[in-house]
């Protein structure tokens, strides 16, 4: 029986030392707002590619549905990606909305199509210690199981959301300003759902659903669209 509860007290040891280690240097997230009516979002597109193999980054693009009037209904437009670039705007003081545009790590705006800015705001971001531990594992195919400490007080409330895309999708655009060309997609963003909000006054531990074979993003989030604190990749 005392070797029994030694091996168990042993195991819960290193599942906490996991859930630490697992974000001591979290992956940055990007997410790059565009969209397939937008002349000047290809470039962008193709920088987003030459991120999404990267360990130390979370590339995600998500597609706006406002360029949809000019001629062509972009495939993978959703209202929701256009309200939370506005809730990135109206939470970054910022007055106006705009393609391509990348927000690093929740906070941080820049052009989608400057390979330097882009490189620059990661580099930033990298030296930042995760503020939440977080872990993420699957649970069989259609389930994973979520873990989150708070590392510091005063963060105030949390949202975490989970996040599906497909890896790589090629459209021939056909009509609007992009009308003739062939462009290649990566980590499109076809799901982003708040799962819980979270106080962090006590840790975390939930499951949740997903689409089997699709990669799977969690990331844990200041409420009000601040600074992403934790984020956990599932490929």
């Amino acid at each position: 029986m005392k070797r029994k509860l030694i091996i168990m007290l042993s195991g819960l040891w290193l599942a906490g030392a996991g859930l630490a280690a697992a974000q001591e240097n979290p992956p940055v997230v990007v997410e790059l707002f565009t969209s397939q009516g937008c002349s000047t979002c290809p470039p962008a597109d193709a920088l987003l590619h030459d991120y999404t193999d990267r360990r130390d980054v979370i590339a995600l693009a998500l597609h706006v549905d406002y360029w949809d009037y000019i001629g062509w209904k972009d495939t993978f437009a959703t209202p929701a990606h256009t309200r939370r670039q506005k809730a990135y705007a109206r939470a970054g003081n910022r007055r106006v909305v705009y393609t391509p545009q990348m927000i690093i790590g929740g906070r941080d705006s820049i052009v989608g199509h400057e390979p330097g800015a882009l490189a620059a705001a990661i580099a930033r971001h990298a030296t930042t210690s995760a503020r939440v531990a977080l872990n993420v594992v699957r649970d069989g195919a259609q389930r994973v199981t979520i873990r989150a400490e708070r590392r510091e007080r005063g963060l105030g409330a949390l949202v975490v959301q989970l996040v599906q895309y497909i890896p790589e999708q090629t459209v021939d655009i056909r009509r609007g300003e992009n009308r003739g060309r062939q462009v290649s997609y990566a980590n499109i963003v076809n799901r982003l759902e708040e799962l819980r909000r979270w106080r962090g006054e006590g840790p975390l531990a939930l499951t949740s659903a997903v689409n089997a074979g699709a990669p799977v993003v969690v990331l844990i989030q200041q409420e009000g669209h601040g600074p992403i604190l934790a984020a956990a990749h599932l490929r």
